[in-house]
C-alpha cells in the first residue's frame, strides 16, 4: 500500500456495478498486494471527502490535514472487512468506517472529560439564551444567577471548561525572536539542574570525607553492608561477634553521619 497519498489518483467508482467489479478485481486479482494497492488508490478520494465534510466541526487545535492518515487506516479496514454480497455499496460502507476512524482519533485527542464538555455546552447555551433575552452581553453575575451558582462556584466552572491552547514546540517563542523555539525554552522536569547536580556532588564529597574519619570497625561494616550487600548476620560471622553488636555499630555510624550532614547544611 505504498504511495497511497499520491496526488495522481484514479477516479472513484460511482455506480454499484462498477463498485462490484472493482471489488471482484481486488479480491481475485493476480497479486493481492498490487490489486489491494490499486483498489485503495481508486477509493482514496473518499478519505478527503469525509474529512472535508467534518472540517466545520473540528476543534480549533486540530488540522484537517493531520487526520488524513487516520482516514486512510479507516479505508484499509473497510476494504478488508467489506462484503459485496450484503448489497451495500463499498463507498457507503467505507464512508462510515472512515468517519468512525476519524471520530475515534478525535476522542483519543480530546483533552476535556465528557462531564466537563457537557458543562461547557450548558454554559454556552445559557449565555446565548440570556444575551438574546437581554439584547446585550451578559455579565458573570447574571449568568451565575441563571445557573444557580455562587460567584465562587461560577469561577470554578469557568476554570473547568476553559479551553486550552496547543502550541508547537518547534514554533518560535516570540515574534521578536526569529531563532529561539519553545523547545529551547521549556525546561525538562526530569532533568537534574546544574545547581542540584553540584549540591549532590558536594554532598557525596562530604560523605566520603566523613566516612574516612569514622572508626575502622564502622567503616568496614558500612562497606560490607552497602557496597558488598551482605546481611548483618553474615558480617557478624566474619568478625566473630553477635548480629546485635553489628547492628549497634551500623546504627552508630549512620547516626553520626546524619548528625554531621545536618550540621554541615546549617552552616
Amino acid at each position: 500500500m505504498n504511495n497511497l497519498l499520491s496526488p495522481a489518483l484514479a477516479p472513484e467508482s460511482t455506480t454499484p456495478v462498477r463498485a462490484l467489479q472493482a471489488w471482484h478485481a481486488y479480491r481475485n486479482g493476480p497479486t493481492a498486494a498490487t490489486s489491494e494497492d490499486e483498489f485503495l488508490k481508486a477509493h482514496l478520494p473518499l478519505v478527503r471527502r469525509v474529512i472535508d465534510r467534518m472540517k466545520a466541526s473540528l476543534p480549533a487545535h486540530v488540522e484537517a490535514e493531520d487526520l488524513g492518515s487516520v482516514g486512510v487506516i479507516g479505508l484499509v479496514q473497510a476494504a478488508r472487512s467489506y462484503r459485496a454480497d450484503q448489497g451495500t455499496a463499498f463507498s457507503t460502507y467505507a464512508t462510515l468506517r472512515i468517519r468512525g476512524a476519524v471520530l475515534d482519533e478525535l476522542r483519543r485527542m480530546d483533552w476535556m472529560p465528557r462531564r466537563a464538555r457537557a458543562k461547557a455546552k450548558e454554559l454556552k447555551e445559557t449565555v446565548n439564551q440570556l444575551e438574546q433575552r437581554l439584547g446585550r452581553v451578559a455579565t458573570d453575575s447574571e449568568v451565575a444567577e441563571v445557573l444557580s451558582l455562587s460567584a465562587e462556584e461560577y469561577a470554578e466552572l469557568l476554570d473547568e471548561v476553559r479551553p486550552i491552547t496547543c502550541l508547537e514546540l518547534d514554533g518560535l517563542a516570540s515574534e521578536e525572536d526569529d531563532e529561539t523555539t519553545l523547545h529551547e525554552l521549556i525546561g525538562d522536569d526530569g532533568q537534574t539542574s546544574a545547581s542540584a547536580q553540584m549540591e549532590h556532588t558536594e554532598l557525596l564529597a562530604q560523605m566520603a570525607a566523613r566516612i574516612q574519619q569514622l572508626p575502622e570497625m564502622q567503616r568496614k561494616v558500612l562497606a560490607l553492608y552497602y557496597f558488598e550487600e551482605m546481611r548483618l548476620a553474615e558480617i557478624a560471622r566474619i568478625f566473630g561477634v553477635t548480629e546485635s553488636r553489628i547492628c549497634q555499630i551500623h546504627t552508630q555510624a549512620i547516626v553520626g553521619l546524619r548528625a554531621y550532614l545536618k550540621s554541615a547544611q546549617e552552616r
